[in-house]
């Protein structure tokens, strides 16, 4: 039989500590909030990722205090995009930019919001409750213990597969039934091949017809790699590290022989769209909220924005809870993220395509301010 903890009450419960769970949490902790973040899984840990910060991101950063974050972990500079179709490359300059390994920065992240004053509670479960008048409940499993907790707010940034709201009324998660499944690896750099191919400072894009890779060195010199596959692909090559040596292959990148010997992650589909992102006492944000293939880099940027932008709401929820404050931040989320989603996902459409995407590729090749054009700077 389970154990059961004695209820707890927070000013508010954020579900997931990745860099949207951990930055709001280091924002409401900062100003006085009794925070409890809680997350599945044991950290540090690494996920699928580009490992890629753009001005949005920086600019999310600094709002809270840790402008200086990046560089201080060792984080390296980007300044060139490496662009790979059909046998043929160009290169391009970036916007101002960081690369820096995920399980570094969102360990960094969950201490300092520690370190302000949030209780963290990882490989705990969380289910969203009923709510009362003046809260929410969350029930948390973590093995067999279970508990209960009270928050006047709830934060929902669990993930793309979440399940924190499936006994919500209403809530759906709809699925792009051609979405594409993300998988990733890091190789370590005494197991790269052509190590000079792939330059510090550059990300590495290799665009196939049935998937994309994204490549980038971090900060202890090893290269992350992160992908978006065709299911079709996946499935006659067998593997996300055959699909991802085609996909390499015809765009014309360096061979990655190790790439069979990787430990690869996947995701689940990527091209997704939730609702409600906003109810009773409770607020989605991050990749909970809607993800689409962020092509140009920009999924850590969209967390970490939203996790800026959604601390006024949650510090007005704390005291009575008005729909208005729902209202607000689907609105809120519209604006700062949705607009700049249709433009990714517009952006991966066309890459489908190899009409539009040699017409891509021609205007990159002449117009090297193209990828500062679409991808945001502060």
């Amino acid at each position: 039989m389970a154990e059961t903890i004695p209820e707890d009450s927070f000013d508010v419960v954020v579900i997931g500590a990745g860099p949207a769970g951990a930055l709001a949490s280091l924002d409401l902790a900062r100003r006085g909030l009794r925070v409890l973040l809680v997350e599945k899984r044991r950290f540090p840990r690494w996920k699928v990722c580009g490992a890629c910060f753009n001005g949005q991101a920086q600019a999310a950063l600094a709002s809270v205090g840790q402008g200086d974050l990046l560089e201080s972990l060792g984080g390296l500079r980007l300044r060139r995009l490496r662009l790979g179709l059909g046998g043929r490359q160009a290169s391009c300059a970036l916007p101002p930019g960081w690369a820096l390994s995920r399980h570094r920065f969102d360990q960094a992240l969950v201490e300092a919001a520690i370190d302000a004053g949030a209780v963290f509670r990882p490989e705990t479960t969380a289910q969203l409750g009923a709510a009362s008048s003046h809260a929410r409940c969350v029930h948390l499993r973590q093995g067999r213990q279970q508990q209960q907790v009270q928050a006047a707010v709830v934060l929902v940034a669990a993930g793309l597969a979440h399940r924190c709201l499936e006994h919500e009324p209403g809530a759906h998660t709809h699925i792009n039934p051609r979405s594409r499944l993300g998988a990733g690896c890091v190789l370590a750099a005494s197991d790269q091949h052509a190590p000079q191919h792939w330059e510090e400072g550059s990300i590495h894009m290799a665009v196939g017809r049935r998937g994309y890779v994204g490549l980038v060195r971090v900060e202890d010199g090893s290269l992350n790699l992160a992908a978006a596959f065709d299911r079709a692909l996946l499935q006659e090559t067998g593997s996300a590290a055959a699909a991802a040596a085609q996909v390499l292959a015809e765009a014309g990148f360096p061979a990655l022989p190790q790439l069979a010997a990787a430990d690869w992650q996947s995701t689940a589909a990527l091209s997704r769209r939730s609702t409600p992102l906003a109810g009773d006492r409770f607020l989605v944000l991050g990749d909970a909220a809607g993800y689409v293939e962020p092509f140009t880099g920009e999924g850590m940027g969209w967390a970490l924005a939203a996790a800026a932008a959604v601390t006024p709401l949650a510090l007005e929820g704390v005291g009575p809870w008005q729909p208005a404050l729902e209202r607000r931040w689907i609105h809120t989320h519209r604006q700062r993220i949705g607009r700049r989603q249709l433009v990714c996902r517009s952006l991966a459409l066309a890459l489908r395509h190899p009409a539009s995407a040699r017409s891509l590729f021609w205007a990159a090749e002449r117009l090297p301010s193209l990828p500062q054009r679409l991808m945001p700077c502060p």
